[in-house]
């Protein structure tokens, strides 16, 4: 596992590095834009479906609340760095070398541990929800757009660094699963969202789990937000059988089984990445140590020039004299 040194600031601090002190104000956004909203549709559902069309996953202000955590990310990462901090954070989403057996587990074994759920759950047999197949491609963009890139700038983007700047990845994965978790509790109690049919005890299992296994392959891919997105991503892909409420216990069970195989990264403080910001490229230290030894070169080529034309000057003056050591005899 590498692990990104921890100050990256790097030239681009407006106002003072994050630090767990921003938590508080990542937190007062994220909930307080999220829980206002849906607020809002859960008291006034008539006026805001008579403007905004019925209350739903797509509803413009239940995406709105979904994006919560990724504005709190934003706005606080251009409030600390500018405009060039954000630039470095976005640079995070094309981290995507991890280990192969963390891409074949969230490739493969997500959707195994999803279908072994489902026949537990006895709805493996259940057709396929869409009909004509290709309904199912914008139903793919919605479940890309909705959940996994609204929260993950915040999630893993933001929150996670920071815990694990003064947790071991485990315990900064258990307490940012149980803030996940709550942050969900009002889609529970708001009718037209797939919450709402779900018991939120086992739900609150289920996000602990995903938040202490997305853990360790956040820290391996270098603290990538790619990887969280695809992730989520896979969670929420509308192709999988229902498996609520046993996918909860067995992805707790697989969780279990990676802290572990995982367990000296997983429970050592400092194990995990604790960086905001991507850290610069290679070439842009190389360019600055080019451009200053560039400087010393031109600086003693002035004073060579210099202390020749001294010379020159000299050797000139010599020469025009009668008795010079350069004059000849005739």
């Amino acid at each position: 596992m590498t692990t990104i040194p921890r100050h990256s600031g790097g030239g681009v601090t407006r106002r003072g590095e994050m630090s767990m002190r921003s938590l508080g104000p990542f937190l007062a956004i994220a909930f307080g834009l999220a829980w206002g909203l849906l607020a809002l549709m859960i008291l006034f559902t008539s006026q805001v479906e008579a403007v905004f069309g019925p209350v739903s996953g797509t509803n413009p202000l239940f995406i709105l609340a979904v994006y919560a955590p990724g504005i709190a990310a934003i706005l606080l990462i251009w409030w600390h760095y500018g405009a060039k901090g954000l630039a470095r954070f976005f640079r995070r989403l094309v981290l995507w070398r991890m280990p192969l057996g963390w891409w074949a587990f969230l490739l493969i074994g997500i959707p195994a541990v999803k279908y072994l759920g489902a026949a537990i759950n006895g709805t493996i047999g259940d057709p396929f929800p869409f009909t004509p197949w290709y309904m199912l491609l914008p139903a793919l963009a919605i479940t890309l757009f909705i959940g996994p890139l609204g929260e993950e700038f915040g999630w893993r983007g933001v929150a996670l660094p920071l815990l694990q700047r003064r947790f071991a990845p485990l315990w900064a994965s258990l307490i940012l699963g149980s803030i996940w978790g709550v942050w969900h509790l009002p889609a529970f109690v708001l009718g037209g969202t797939p919450q709402s049919a779900w018991s939120f005890g086992p739900y609150v299992v289920g996000v602990l789990a995903l938040s202490v296994i997305v853990t360790p392959m956040f820290n391996a891919a270098r603290g990538s937000i790619l990887i969280p997105i695809l992730f989520h991503y896979q969670m929420n892909l509308p192709i999988w059988p229902d498996a609520q409420p046993w996918e909860n216990y067995l992805f707790a069970g697989v969780a279990v089984i990676i802290v572990i195989i995982e367990r000296k990264s997983m429970l050592r403080r400092g194990g995990g990445v604790t960086e905001i910001l991507a850290p610069l490229r290679k070439a842009e230290p190389t360019l600055r140590r080019r451009s200053n030894r560039l400087g010393e070169l031109g600086s003693d080529q002035d004073a060579s020039d210099r202390s020749g034309g001294r010379h020159v000057r000299a050797r000139d003056q010599a020469t025009s004299l009668p008795f010079g050591p350069c004059a000849s005899p005739r």
